[in-house]
């Protein structure tokens, strides 16, 4: 599978796919996690397609046999979920410094799942982070993906209970970890 991965950043002409991508990959594999309401009033209110990543260059998307397969991406500004329907503090950037970097929108088609996308593009965001100068990342994700930051040394700091515009509350994970040099040598190069 690997060799048919190419893993770049996204377009804005990926957004129609992104747009169709996104509910489908919350609906597959958040069902054990989260009840119907719950992924249906997440897929209205948080999650979808932030256009002001791809706009900064920080958006991934992972193509398998020339269709997206999957997607996720890093900021260097404060937002830390949600598409272009969650108005958050989307502009204020954060300083290398002193902020971690956010990782954040991973999304893997169902057909796709557990076949190493997730991974090749958390890889990406480490890398270009790190690049940046970040050498800490952090993320709020949902339960779903709780296992595989853990797998790559994140570390959860709490859960969240989260109340969307519509009332429905969602648990979701404050995770981080550092990267760089002095981090067991974290910034992966490749799988």
């Amino acid at each position: 599978m690997k060799s048919n991965l190419l893993v770049r950043k996204a377009e804005l002409d990926d957004v129609p796919a992104l747009q169709a991508l996104i509910p489908l990959a919350v609906r597959a594999l958040s069902e054990e996690f989260y009840t119907p309401e719950q992924i249906d009033s997440g897929i209205r209110h948080a999650f979808g397609v932030d256009t002001q990543l791809i706009a900064d260059g920080t958006f991934f998307v992972a193509e398998v046999k020339s269709q997206i397969g999957g997607c996720g991406g890093w900021s260097w500004r404060r937002k830390i979920y949600g598409g272009d329907q969650v108005s958050q503090d989307s502009l204020t950037t954060l300083d290398p410094a002193l902020d971690a970097a956010r990782i954040r929108a991973f999304f893997v088609h169902p057909e796709w799942a557990r076949h190493g996308i997730r991974s090749a593009i958390l890889r990406a965001c480490a890398r270009a982070a790190a690049t940046a100068g970040f050498r800490r990342l952090e993320l709020l994700g949902t339960l779903p993906g709780e296992r595989l930051y853990r797998a790559f040394g994140f570390e959860v700091s709490e859960y969240v209970d989260h109340t969307l515009p519509d009332g429905v509350v969602v648990r979701w994970v404050r995770m981080g970890r550092d990267i760089g040099p002095g981090t067991n040598g974290w910034l992966p190069t490749s799988d």
